[in-house]
């Protein structure tokens, strides 16, 4: 299978077994997860992780690339040749992206045992306004890529229902509604005060233990 055009080639190997893996119980450590642009994700423990910019910081170069590439004349040697360091560059920029989401999903299995998240509509992320960044952080690869990484090194993880999750106090349960724009979570009923992300890791910290205890897990 050619990724870049004929310049890498990988090999896929499938196995077919009749041995059952159990599933991984709940156990040790928990923790929540907040996904966003802001930090590309905050943990219900106050730890967080910037966003790295992996399509914008190197936007620049593409697009020097591409318009070279676009004055080649078709099918040419040099039209070929151009369009080979376009898709280097957009390999190279997929690379580092699923590299950090690899790095980011052991740093959490590090830190925790039983992991939970929001079980996000990517599809819907990726068709709003904020559609590029969205695209850029992809979230959904991310996903997918902690749950491997869980199952593979005995982590529970669990998705969890997102809606709300900023707009409910983690301490106290009330209905503290606030837009994007408002980045502090700031309950006028019980007084607590953090930010925004980490009040929402909290609440999906505890919608996750609720909904293992109702599961009897």
């Amino acid at each position: 299978m050619s990724r870049v055009r004929g310049t890498q080639w990988y090999v896929v190997v499938t196995i077919e077994s009749d041995i059952s893996v159990p599933d991984v119980p709940v156990h040790g450590r928990a923790i929540g997860i907040d996904l966003g642009l802001e930090r590309f994700l905050t943990a219900s423990d106050r730890s967080f992780q910037e966003r790295p910019k992996f399509f914008k910081s190197m936007q620049r170069k593409l697009k020097l690339l591409q318009r070279r590439a676009a004055r080649k004349q078709k099918g040419s040697q040099n039209w070929e040749k151009a369009q080979i360091q376009v898709a280097r560059m957009h390999h190279r920029i997929a690379n580092r992206r699923k590299d950090f989401h690899l790095k980011t999903a052991h740093q959490l299995c590090d830190r925790a045992q039983t992991i939970f998240v929001e079980d996000l509509n990517v599809k819907g992320l990726t068709r709003g306004m904020l559609r590029k960044d969205c695209v850029d952080a992809a979230f959904g690869q991310f996903l997918s890529l902690t749950e491997w990484v869980c199952w593979k090194r005995g982590v529970y993880f669990a998705k969890v229902n997102p809606n709300g999750t900023s707009q409910v106090c983690p301490s106290c349960f009330a209905t503290v509604s606030k837009g994007l724009e408002v980045r502090e979570h700031h309950c006028p009923e019980c007084g607590y005060r953090t930010h925004r992300d980490h009040a929402a890791a909290e609440m999906v910290l505890r919608r996750g233990l609720e909904q293992v205890s109702s599961q009897g897990l």
